[in-house]
């Protein structure tokens, strides 16, 4: 069909170059007071870094985008294969060591949503001989069952097998996971004899949560996770497999985070990376089968309320991104077990954007947007190099076991946590925004992990050790915010200041509007303070910093600190500003208030 002339869209619109918005872009940094003599690309000056090295660009057009190696809506971008699958499994976690209070959740999880169970049995949770009892009322035909069991999969595996004829799901068999979570070898010819034991079962589930938790990076991640399934390949093949049934039995367990459209791009790279490994395989036509778990190092402690919003975010980008199951951590898993409430929170975040916001409608709907295309790319070719390092140092085990995994995510972790310090990569709740009022939900206490293996790291752990020391003093810690001028002048920076020691615990009373250094001294000493913070704007500063820090000297102040651009002012011992390593000035004020 051809448009009539009067309706040609754009034709009275000008051709835009990129060449004329990067002149724009310039003339919106000169007029913010950003010198750009010089730069040939004045948009990198918006343009941010991964953990990958891969550049997140402002803008993005045809020309960033590399050849297709998929057609977006079509295979390997796609959950279910070729013709591709609408919804995604619900998938609920249980690690209850009591079997009737799992049934009951299990029960209750099936009548309002979920699709499919997800069980830590053995040392970690239900005991293997009770699995039946928690079992009881569920149909096993229609209800996948994922076991999660280290150690104990053979045995949780025939508890199961022994159940019914016609399970579905997943036994969990992750030999090489187990080491990196543990530090303990798996049994590796155990998948071989699982193998096939059921058309709609598979028998290994590789996990790289233990690769994200370590405060890896996605590509890191997705390499992990590629060496640990290719040597899963060949030990079931040698044991007799054909390529296409070694296929058939593996499932990926993948972190879903916050970060929406990496996680968009994680998952669609990953289904890129498993078709590429296919097709060199000879098994085309094999898709990759993913099972998506909102992120745990991504999760607080503190303002446990906040994680709704991060797991419904995570749950979104992973349901876009083609995983085929998702599983949505609790908002208290941090605290405890979860109850009632938090369970039925999670599942309904998937069934309110399954059913009310329809997010699995569209197969593939982030496909030919030309960000998410370069950024699959990126993340697939970082991943790729990264398991080819791993193949070359002998494969996964011998990269476990040398430490060169360790090494690589430890690298990640130690540029992560100084991001987080300087709080370049917001906690929303923690080191943003805190609140020192708060009433946590009381849980009860979830098994131990085991030890062994890989660090578990979260996000927010480093500010709350901090806050946890603050609770524990005999007194709450303060630093007294000597706010100088009108509230017009000092509430920018007095805003800044108390959101920064908030977010170690610290309380942070203020003098209120005003100049007189002596007014704001016996302030100071009455909050019973031994740390002060200047907080004005740059011309009040010209003129009473200096007598307002003398006097606080006076008054016992330990330290003087400044909000606002370091510089060389009388009486100020230190700065706080917007990018300056948070967790140093805290630990430093704390341990001043004797709580460290």
């Amino acid at each position: 069909m051809t448009l009539p002339s009067e309706l040609s869209l754009a034709t009275d619109f000008p051709a835009v170059s990129r060449e004329d918005w990067r002149a724009l872009v310039a003339g919106v940094l000169k007029k913010s007071g950003v010198d750009t003599e010089g730069l040939e690309r004045p948009e990198d000056r918006f343009a941010r870094t991964t953990y990958d090295g891969i550049t997140v660009a402002p803008l993005y057009t045809a020309e960033d985008v590399v050849p297709a190696v998929g057609v977006p809506g079509l295979a390997p971008f796609v959950r279910g294969g070729q013709a591709g699958r609408e919804a995604w499994d619900v998938r609920q976690r249980h690690t209850l060591a009591d079997a009737k209070a799992t049934n009951d959740a299990i029960l209750a999880d099936l009548e309002n949503g979920v699709t499919s169970l997800w069980l830590t049995v053995g040392a970690q949770g239900l005991p293997i001989d009770k699995l039946g009892e928690a079992l009881d009322g569920v149909y096993l035909d229609l209800a996948g069952v994922v076991l999660d069991a280290g150690a104990d999969s053979a045995r949780a595996a025939e508890a199961l097998l022994a159940l019914t004829d016609e399970p579905s799901g997943n036994l969990g068999f992750d030999p090489l996971g187990l080491e990196a979570k543990t530090g303990v070898a798996g049994d590796l010819a155990e998948i071989a004899a699982y193998a096939n034991r059921a058309p709609n079962l598979r028998a290994v589930m590789v996990d790289a949560l233990p690769y994200h938790d370590a405060g890896g990076s996605d590509a890191e991640e997705l390499g992990c996770s590629l060496a640990a399934a290719v040597a899963y390949l060949r030990v079931l093949t040698d044991a007799g497999l054909s390529v296409v049934d070694a296929f058939r039995q593996i499932e990926f367990r993948y972190a879903a985070t916050a970060d929406q459209f990496l996680t968009i791009a994680k998952f669609r790279a990953a289904r890129r990376l498993w078709a590429r490994v296919a097709e060199l395989s000879g098994a085309p036509d094999e898709p990759q089968r993913q099972h998506a778990v909102t992120s745990s190092a991504m999760m607080t402690a503190r303002d446990p309320w906040v994680n709704m919003l991060r797991t419904t975010l995570a749950t979104f980008a992973a349901g876009v991104g083609g995983a085929d199951s998702v599983t949505v951590q609790p908002f208290d898993a941090c605290l405890g077990l979860p109850d009632d409430f938090s369970r039925r929170i999670a599942r309904n975040t998937q069934s309110l954007l399954l059913e009310e916001s329809h997010v699995a409608r569209v197969l593939d709907p982030a496909g030919g947007s030309y960000y998410v295309e370069k950024l699959t790319d990126d993340l697939a070719t970082a991943a790729w190099e990264w398991f080819t390092e791993i193949e070359r140092a002998g494969g996964f085990t011998a990269a476990l076991r040398e430490g060169l995994i360790a090494r690589r995510l430890d690298d990640t972790w130690a540029k992560r946590l100084k991001r987080i310090a300087h709080r370049k990569d917001a906690i929303t709740g923690v080191s943003e925004f805190p609140n020192l009022t708060e009433k946590l939900p009381v849980r009860p206490a979830a098994p131990a992990r085991p030890e062994g293996g890989l660090p578990r790291r979260r996000y927010a752990e480093p500010f709350e050790q901090l806050r946890d020391a603050a609770d524990a003093a005999p007194s709450r810690p303060k630093v007294f915010l000597a706010t100088i001028g009108t509230v017009a002048a000092h509430t920018a920076r007095s805003t800044f200041a108390g959101n920064l020691f908030q977010a170690g615990g610290i309380e942070t009373p203020a003098a209120g509007p005003g100049t007189d250094p002596d007014a704001i001294a016996k302030s100071f000493v009455d909050s019973g303070a031994v740390v002060a913070c200047l907080c004005g704007h740059d011309k009040d500063y010209a003129e009473h910093a200096e007598p307002v820090a003398r006097a606080l000297k006076e008054a016992g102040a330990r330290t003087v600190l400044l909000a606002g651009k370091p510089g060389e002012r009388e009486g100020v011992d230190g700065y706080v500003y917007a990018g300056c390593d948070a967790l140093d000035v805290l630990r430093t004020t704390l341990s001043q208030a004797g709580a460290l």
